[in-house]
């Protein structure tokens, strides 16, 4: 695999048995009960304010039928104000009945807030723990998988040297070739035309210097007196195929 692909495969997903999804399950549970538990304290609470609200009703009602029956006594109706008496002392009763109950809600309410309360910090912080659990697991997967990946740069390198080495190489021979070529047909064309190449040789000579160094020379054996220098074993020949 090469390095890109192992970068790829890096951030594609986790794996199936992650454990963090194990975490993600968890928390989601918690979350489900602490919805229910909310759910629960709230019909509480709103069974304890019905109940609340009765007892002001009855108690209510109750004051005013006292409030009439005082009136009734004022006004010399005796039957009547022990009516109202009648009437506000089953109100009174029946206060008395819903004042526990309300009480005893209103205690269930503020425990199942306390429990609310308990149970939403657990949740935070198993959240916390389980991002900061998340971080870790994935920094250290992440590190994990990219060693894993830069593990491989030592083959990667190993290919691109070999690539590089054959495109030298290539480029060597190729420019080896080129050359030849030329001095090939720098050859054709001295062949092609052996006055010019004969001609290129002379200046060659020429401007070398030994000409020059061997004309000065038989100037000065010339000037000097006694016989003239013996020509050479090819000119002697020549000077005896004459004289036949």
């Amino acid at each position: 695999m090469s390095l890109g692909q192992r970068l790829t495969a890096l951030f594609k997903g986790r794996s199936q048995d992650d454990p963090l999804d194990d975490l993600d399950a968890s928390y989601e549970r918690q979350l489900a009960l602490l919805q229910r538990t909310r759910r629960g304290a709230a019909d509480v609470a709103t069974s304890r304010k019905r109940l609340e609200l009765q007892l002001r009703q009855l108690e209510s009602r109750a004051d005013e039928l006292h409030a009439q029956a005082v009136a009734a006594v004022a006004a010399g109706q005796d039957e009547r104000a022990r009516e109202l008496l009648v009437q506000r002392a089953a109100l009174v009763r029946q206060v008395d009945d819903l004042a526990p109950q309300e009480a005893q809600v209103r205690a269930q309410e503020e425990q199942l807030q306390v429990q609310v309360a308990r149970l939403a910090a657990k949740v935070e912080a198993f959240r916390s723990q389980k991002e900061a659990l998340a971080a870790g697991y994935t920094a250290a997967e992440a590190r994990g998988e990219v060693a894993s990946a830069l593990s491989g740069v030592g083959e990667e390198l190993g290919s691109v040297d070999f690539a590089v080495q054959r495109a030298r190489d290539r480029t060597e021979q190729m420019q080896a070739q080129a050359g030849a070529l030329e001095e090939l047909a720098a050859l054709q064309t001295d062949a092609l035309s052996p006055g010019a190449a004969a001609q290129r040789r002379l200046e060659e000579l020429s401007g070398s210097g030994s000409v020059d160094d061997e004309l000065a020379r038989l100037k000065d054996v010339r000037a000097l007196p006694g016989p003239p220098p013996a020509a050479s074993p090819r000119a002697a020949g020549r000077k005896a195929q004459e004289k036949s």
